[in-house]
């Protein structure tokens, strides 16, 4: 199976989309669980809801489930939040707790190799690909990553998680005036709650990527999956009107970001 799909765009956005993938090969899918099957930690209808929002951007889509392997973890192992509870490369758990492999099914650290080399990498192939070719049109480019979650989950957070969450990794993958651009619309968007650099600070996709200095900014975007889905339980239906309401903000951040992107690059060229 294509482990990835790109569109390619002429803006200097570009959207990551690393958890909306349902496709788990049968050699793995015969090792879930019953619990692992359900594939409840998908980041539900994401492409959807960002489809047509900013009309040349390009798109990068990892086609693969996060439990066959994570594209937004290191490919180390190392903990995005070391001393909390997350989940890891290769998932032990769902964003419960609880365990999605059969007994003695669990991922060895053969697997972990064979799924960097046929999945992770292929993945982040293709995203630094295409962030190299918008950079060569416009001496930057912006990688907005797009995620989505369940806005209860014990496990991982307390309370209920806001709306919108912007992980910037406090301040560091991307310019401040994209930071901004975002937190403006959240924090004007009328009926909805956000943060910036809560409790999801942005993940390795954002945090590897984003080197202002270099001319790429990363920026991650993690949504409450009850601002767009009907329920969040199975069979985690799109809902159509939330959604229009809440692409009505997201199209205002992504062309703030590519007017800010294209403003940095003019002001790049004018400085050379």
């Amino acid at each position: 199976m294509a482990v990835f799909e790109v569109r390619q765009g002429t803006s200097p956005v570009i959207l990551g989309f690393p958890h909306t993938g349902t496709d788990v090969p049968p050699v793995i899918w015969d090792r879930l669980n019953d619990n692992g099957r359900l594939l409840a930690d998908t980041d539900w209808h994401i492409h959807e809801l960002y489809d047509g929002l900013l009309a040349d951007a390009t798109t990068v889509r990892a086609t693969f489930h996060r439990y066959v392997i994570d594209a937004n973890r290191d490919p180390q192992g190392a903990s995005l939040y070391p001393g909390q509870n997350t989940t890891g490369l290769i998932p032990e758990t769902d964003f419960d707790g609880k365990s999605i492999w059969k007994p003695g099914a669990a991922p060895t650290g053969a697997d972990t190799r064979e799924r960097l080399r046929d999945f992770h990498a292929p993945y982040h192939a293709a995203l630094a690909a295409e962030i190299e070719r918008v950079k060569s049109i416009h001496g930057i480019a912006v990688l907005y990553d797009c995620h989505s979650i369940r806005s209860h989950i014990p496990f991982l957070f307390e309370g209920t998680l806001p709306d919108f969450n912007i992980g910037t990794d406090m301040g560091q993958t991307c310019a401040p005036e994209i930071e901004q651009a975002a937190l403006d619309v959240t924090t004007a968007a009328s009926g909805y709650t956000g943060i910036l650099n809560g409790r999801f600070k942005g993940g390795w996709t954002t945090r590897f990527y984003g080197r202002p200095e270099t001319g790429v900014h990363a920026i991650q975007m993690e949504l409450a999956q009850s601002t767009h889905l009907a329920a969040e339980a199975l069979p985690f239906a799109y809902h159509p009107g939330k959604a229009e309401q809440l692409r009505v903000h997201l199209k205002d951040i992504l062309t703030r970001i590519e007017r800010i992107a294209l403003g940095l690059a003019s002001q790049k060229n004018n400085n050379r």
